[in-house]
């Protein structure tokens, strides 16, 4: 069978992109999978990496603001290789001065801004150099890395003692970048990437294209956004520290059982694509399933505390939440490229995204010592219930409703 030049070209463009956000998501998984090792012998609390990912998540989120804004002006090969290289950089710094904490924090603070110049640029060249069936092959490219980095930073945790796992972190950004900005500037002289396709119209007043947001469910998908975000960032990010805190393993033993659990977490994405298509495509009603059933798992998590049935109840919750926010990033962001918007909106949900997992790592870490993890989990419960009410067909029901009452 013969391939078509479309899909060799998503195919060129869709692997660097992958292995970029890849390094991205080994670089921020890494302060979560050597935790249990910094605060059981690393001069680390769980209230100093509590602000440490509250530190990173904000100024990712705010970075994927800003950054989000800027990638749909600048260039790709910019954004991306300036990001990575610096990142590295930050993270190389972290271990050299964690006996000063000020520095420390600093240090990965800048680290999550500098990992923010990534998504939106990429997201925007997929969308715009691809055909609408190969952009979304390509954002679920990426979005299978973005889960697939946490079980590599997990390895890096169990064979290297925690510093050098941010060495080898950092050595990967680095390396990154430069192949970026390489291979971008070839795909530029083959026309294999082009920029500027999709343009706003210079004719439109302050305040038109969020009315074009708007008309695109930007409202929904934001709160969808923000729910989602606090499960698949912070709830994971504190998934080793659960398992050795209320399950009772090792910080050995839970990383490895974190490095497996999000291997097969991993693995989400081309299930939710499968479960989708078998859906005929109803993105609705793929969201609002994910969330039903991230509930009723989070439910099993709270009554079952045999580790082996927690354990697999807490993964199944992770991966139907992470169902929607795989709509949300895999199908819905590349959908609106016509709007010209694609950078910029892919960083305004991303910040919302962050900024909710900022505000929800902190609140954990002090809620943990506080209400205790069962509670906890019934906050998680709650979050879900709450995502099953923003994924109702409010205007089917409600036109159902007005037939009924003709």
């Amino acid at each position: 069978m013969r391939i078509s030049e479309n899909a060799k070209k998503a195919f060129k463009i869709g692997t660097v992109c992958f292995l970029s956000y890849l390094a991205v998501y080994v670089a921020r998984n890494t302060l979560s999978a050597v935790s249990p090792q910094m605060t059981a012998g690393g001069g680390f609390t769980d209230g100093q990496i509590g602000t440490l990912s509250s530190m990173f998540f904000v100024t990712y989120a705010c970075g994927q603001l800003i950054n989000g804004a800027i990638g749909d002006r600048i260039k790709a090969k910019y954004m991306m290789s300036i990001g990575l290289v610096l990142a590295g950089v930050c993270s190389a710094v972290f271990p050299m001065f964690a006996h000063v904490k000020g520095v420390v924090y600093i240090a990965y603070a800048m680290t999550g801004f500098f990992l923010s110049m990534i998504y939106g640029p990429i997201t925007k060249v997929v969308s715009e150099n691809t055909e609408p069936i190969y952009a979304t092959r390509c954002s679920l490219g990426y979005t299978f890395a973005s889960f697939f980095g946490t079980p590599m930073a997990g390895i890096l945790a169990v064979v290297f003692v925690w510093q050098n796992v941010f060495y080898t972190s950092s050595a990967v950004l680095m390396l990154m970048g430069v192949i970026c900005f390489l291979v971008f500037t070839v795909f530029e002289r083959k026309k294999i990437i082009e920029y500027g396709k999709y343009k706003r119209q210079k004719t439109e007043r302050k305040g038109d294209g969020i009315r074009v947001l708007i008309r695109h469910q930007i409202i929904k998908f934001t709160l969808i956004s923000l729910i989602t975000g606090v499960v698949r960032t912070t709830v994971v990010f504190w998934l080793p520290t659960y398992l050795s805190q209320y399950l009772g393993f090792t910080a050995k033993t839970a990383a490895m059982i974190f490095t497996v659990a999000t291997l097969i977490i991993s693995l989400n994405s081309f299930i939710v694509i499968a479960i989708y298509e078998a859906l005929k495509r109803n993105m609705d009603l793929m969201v609002l399933l994910s969330f039903s059933g991230a509930a009723l798992c989070f439910m099993a998590v709270y009554l079952f505390h045999i580790p082996v049935l927690n354990i697999f109840f807490i993964v199944l919750a992770i991966m139907c939440s992470n169902g929607a926010s795989t709509m949300l990033f895999s199908r819905y962001l590349p959908s609106l490229r016509d709007t010209g918007m694609v950078s910029g909106a892919t960083g305004f949900l991303d910040f919302m995204s962050y900024m909710a997992a900022a505000a929800s790592s902190k609140l954990f870490a002090n809620a943990v010592s506080t209400i205790g993890w069962g509670s906890l989990i019934l906050v998680w419960f709650g979050l879900m219930i709450l995502g099953v009410l923003v994924a109702l067909p409010y205007e089917k029901i409600s036109s159902k409703m007005k037939n009924w009452t003709k």
